[in-house]
């Protein structure tokens, strides 16, 4: 299945984006949202990131058609800070995330993400990190599958589905995705697996967002990120599952939202924020973007913008 960058129009044109204007990618993925922004910043530069090597192989010659200002970074966005000071690049103009999983990872039955496929357990967005989805099924205590389970799949049997892994594992490792679907359907009663869709899907998305720690990296990469910009410069991030957005929602709103007072206090003025939201309601796909591209359905569009600083640079 063909890659469709999700939101594509809507953050492109969120970012305002400049003909000499500096910008980072922080999700590279098959370089969708990269090339609009390689296409508008002729006279700028584009730094990408991306933790699967794959994704920067396969993107690389798309960038190149478009041109040459641009630099991939192997690594995962958690480390904006360090590669962008190692290249020296002080402020950006904008910077993007479109989180999740990108479509060949998901459809690339041996990378093991997906439930529909039968592969060994993996996950791993790096294939060059040690820790991956077999070692988490297999070697985590029960209390940490409950908690993984519970926090990141907001999964209501969380209990019983470790339970049950522990159990089986006790007898035999559990290796594939299939032998994990298969212990995962057999904790959950007839009337959960009778329900319209996969049963196995928060458990799926529960162990890759431990295997990629990807809610920890995110709230990293949106603290740096928002140094990083200059006045007038904009993030925008699209999310794709409540756990994403409730953390940019809340780390947005804390420096962009001027906090309740008790009004019987003696004011003192207008709050001078360095931040403003570009938007209150998240952007949400097209109706001719649903009707083309199923992924889209859960996609959240934030974007925030860096005031001026009044002569004052923040660290």
């Amino acid at each position: 299945m063909e890659h469709v960058s999700v939101l594509l129009n809507e953050s492109i044109k969120m970012l305002q984006i400049k003909d000499d204007g500096v910008y980072v990618d922080c999700t590279l993925g098959r370089g969708g949202h990269s090339s609009e922004i390689l296409k508008r910043c002729a006279k700028g530069y584009l730094y990408a990131f991306d933790c699967d090597q794959n994704a920067i192989d396969e993107s690389t010659p798309r960038l190149q058609k478009i041109g040459d200002n641009f630099t991939c970074i192997h690594d995962s966005f958690e480390h904006l800070k360090e590669q962008l000071d190692s290249l020296n690049v002080d402020k950006v103009d904008g910077i993007l995330l479109d989180l999740g999983v990108s479509s060949p990872q998901f459809d690339d039955a041996k990378r093991g993400f997906s439930y529909r496929f039968d592969a060994r357990l993996d996950m791993r967005m790096n294939q060059e990190q040690k820790l991956d989805a077999w070692t988490v099924v297999n070697e985590y205590s029960l209390e940490d599958l409950c908690r993984i389970l519970k926090d990141y799949g907001e999964e209501p049997f969380a209990y019983k589905i470790a339970s049950k892994i522990v159990e089986k594992r006790k007898m035999k490792s559990i290796d594939t995705t299939f032998e994990l679907v298969d212990v995962i359907k057999s904790a959950l009663p007839n009337a959960v697996l009778r329900k319209k869709g996969h049963p196995a899907k928060q458990s799926f998305q529960a162990i890759r967002m431990e295997v990629n720690q990807e809610l920890p990296q995110l709230e990293v990469v949106l603290k740096e990120g928002l140094k990083r910009l200059k006045p007038h410069g904009r993030m925008c991030v699209i999310t794709f599952h409540s756990l994403e957005d409730r953390i940019v929602k809340k780390i947005f709103k804390e420096v962009a939202v001027p906090k309740k007072v008790d009004k019987r206090l003696p004011s003192l003025g207008i709050e001078n924020l360095e931040y403003q939201l570009v938007n209150r309601k998240p952007v949400l796909a097209s109706k001719q973007e649903l009707d083309t591209n199923y992924r889209a359905h859960s996609a959240k569009l934030r974007g925030i913008e860096r005031n001026e600083c009044n002569g004052q640079e923040t660290n």
